[in-house]
């Protein structure tokens, strides 16, 4: 079975056999790795097309880099990271930079963790996390 996979690099979208995520995967357009275990910041452009075309479920962290407790998460959220890929994809999104993002997906608050399976938003949490803690919410919705 395949599994559409986007590159957080250049937005393409790769055919992987399911079997195979766990190899080391490169995007056939860009060449540049599928999965690293760090978030990747994404543009809104970026986010819609991991929400539109992924398979697997798309974590997003909605910050900004004024925020406090965004900052405070943020080395737990990339723990997180190499804990769930590659069953999940893990993005952030600077709402003050993409303020569209943070409007289209009506977030009222940061950091706000929300799950995109399907191409809709499944779960979401407001506040910040620890890395065990965002690991067992997103596996509880896998």
């Amino acid at each position: 079975m395949k599994t559409h996979l986007v590159c957080p690099h250049c937005n393409s979208t790769n055919r992987v056999d399911s079997d195979k995520l766990e190899a080391e995967l490169s995007c056939g357009h860009c060449h540049k790795a599928l999965f690293d275990k760090h978030p990747s910041a994404l543009s809104t452009a970026g986010l819609n097309a991991q929400i539109a075309k992924s398979d697997i479920p798309v974590v997003v962290d909605f910050w900004a880099p004024w925020c406090g407790p965004c900052r405070m998460m943020a080395p737990e959220y990339e723990k997180a990271c190499a804990m769930l890929e590659p069953f999940a994809r893990l993005v952030k999104v600077d709402t003050e930079a993409h303020q569209d993002a943070g409007q289209r997906h009506n977030i009222r608050s940061i950091p706000t963790i929300a799950i995109f399976k399907g191409g809709q938003e499944i779960a979401r949490i407001s506040g910040a996390r620890s890395a065990p803690d965002l690991a067992k919410w997103v596996k509880s919705h896998l």
